[in-house]
């Protein structure tokens, strides 16, 4: 297993951790010379803050830890492909990577609607590696969302009896 897999099987159990407390289920975490600085997982609803996406609470963790906002040789590792916010928030960080495991075509930035880490009229670039852990990771996304959707009329929820 790569270390790329790694990072993001650390992701994946954050983000199912928020799944169980009923965010969305994003995990993130930021990593500098192999060893992970700061982690998040979503928690907007329990904070009531719209800006606490995994992908933020991981930059402040690791800024925390660093001393520093300036987040130079870090690489971000995320569930879902960073929104605008987040996507922005890693260009001001100065991340030098992004890795994300499944796209999202609702508000990607980091290639599929946007593409933030890679525009060269804003102050900072950063390289980009999508799909890692893919499938694992829409999995439990879809899966998530799947048990929050209303039945179909006439049919039964599976989890109904929970």
């Amino acid at each position: 297993m790569s270390a790329e897999e790694q990072f993001m099987r650390i992701a994946l159990e954050l983000a199912a951790g928020a799944g169980e407390m009923g965010e969305v289920p994003v995990g993130a975490l930021v990593v500098k010379d192999g060893e992970v600085l700061g982690t998040g997982a979503n928690d907007r609803e329990r904070a009531g803050d719209p800006t606490a996406h995994a992908e933020v609470l991981a930059m402040r963790a690791a800024a925390t830890a660093l001393g520093s906002w300036r987040l130079d040789g870090c690489t971000l590792y995320a569930t879902l492909e960073p929104c605008p916010m987040c996507a922005g928030a890693a260009v001001s960080a100065r991340v030098d990577a992004v890795v994300f495991g499944a796209p999202d075509p609702k508000a990607g930035a980091c290639g599929t609607l946007y593409n933030l880490c890679a525009d060269p009229r804003l102050n900072h670039e950063m390289t980009v590696t999508r799909g890692v852990l893919a499938d694992e990771c829409a999995k439990l996304a879809s899966e998530w969302f799947e048990g929050r959707r209303p039945a179909p009329q006439g049919s039964r929820r599976r989890d109904a009896d929970h």
